[in-house]
């Protein structure tokens, strides 16, 4: 079922303890897309880059099964750009520099191909630009999925409700959601923001798993225990791009069926966190894909004692 993403294609400069890369792909949208293509193909992805972005890095999501159509290409300006450190505890992460570039006045424009689309994932960017996405398809998707993060809630709260009430799906984090509701506790948290719109929410604890609400019901998946969390970059965005694609390639949008993708969801970040960026999704083989979900499935499984 068609898949359309929105989201940032940008160059990460990141620092860990286990190394650094100066210039790498990463954005947001190009997590999402390489995640979802596990599952669903063509991934439909509409975001902007400068011209200092390479052919080849175009060529190289082309062959990954995702579309470009919608890939504004603006050659006098600079691609988004991102410079992180992370600390040893990798939970922690200092931002070292943030340059907006053809970023700063992006107009997500929907290709005629795109349209009529069934699943729609809206990655992290500015809650009037994901709005306008939601507002100039012709036809409502089957399921719209929405992340955001604690910088909107800062500088544009307003705005960022009213595009919450237009989705059927928020993925936060822990500490946003907190931010947002005003809560510390997580259910309590969960119920106030479902009143904002959402039918249902992922709340993502980081190296703890992640939690689904919806009304009354909770499911929690944890994250695998890794010897070695290499970067965590992006994991997030991967997670929500296992997330829908594995929904969209199923196309069943029942709880049970959600549950299912959480873990997939959760199985594609465990790839992500294992190298710098996006290098881990870019190699990932199907036959892989398989495994680490029954190692989800062998993490949670258990038998009641009868008795």
């Amino acid at each position: 079922m068609s898949l359309l993403v929105i989201g940032s294609v940008a160059f990460d400069a990141l620092e860990t303890p286990f190394g650094k890369r100066e210039k790498i792909i990463g954005g947001a949208g190009t997590f999402i897309s390489l995640s979802a293509a596990h599952f669903v193909q063509p991934v439909n992805l509409v975001s902007v880059v400068g011209g200092d972005f390479l052919k080849s890095d175009i060529a190289m999501l082309q062959s990954k099964g995702i579309n470009v159509d919608g890939l504004q290409i603006k050659e006098n300006e600079k691609s988004f750009f991102w410079s992180g450190r992370y600390f040893n505890d990798m939970n922690s992460r200092e931002t070292l520099v943030t340059e907006l570039n053809v970023l700063g006045d992006f107009d997500p424009i929907i290709p005629e191909s795109y349209q009529d689309c069934q699943y729609l994932m809206l990655g992290n960017l500015a809650p009037q630009v994901q709005r306008q996405v939601i507002e100039r398809l012709n036809n409502r998707p089957k399921l719209i999925v929405m992340d955001t993060m604690n910088f909107w809630m800062d500088i544009a709260l307003d705005e960022l409700i009213k595009t919450i009430g237009m989705v059927d799906v928020l993925s936060i984090n822990d500490e946003e959601a907190r931010q947002l509701s005003g809560e510390y506790s997580l259910v309590k948290a969960a119920k106030k923001i479902m009143g904002m719109g959402p039918k249902y929410l992922i709340i993502k604890k980081g190296e703890h798993g992640a939690l689904l609400f919806h009304g009354e019901e909770v499911f929690f998946a944890p994250a695998l225990p890794l010897e070695e969390v290499f970067d965590p970059t992006g994991a997030g965005d991967t997670f929500a791009g296992g997330f829908i694609g594995y929904l969209a390639s199923t196309d069943d949008i029942s709880f049970e069926n959600m549950k299912r993708a959480v873990i997939n969801g959760s199985a594609m970040a465990s790839f992500c966190v294992e190298q710098f960026g996006t290098e881990r999704l870019v190699d990932l083989q199907p036959d892989e894909v398989v495994t680490r979900v029954l190692e989800f499935v062998k993490l949670v499984n258990f038998q009641p004692h009868q008795g």
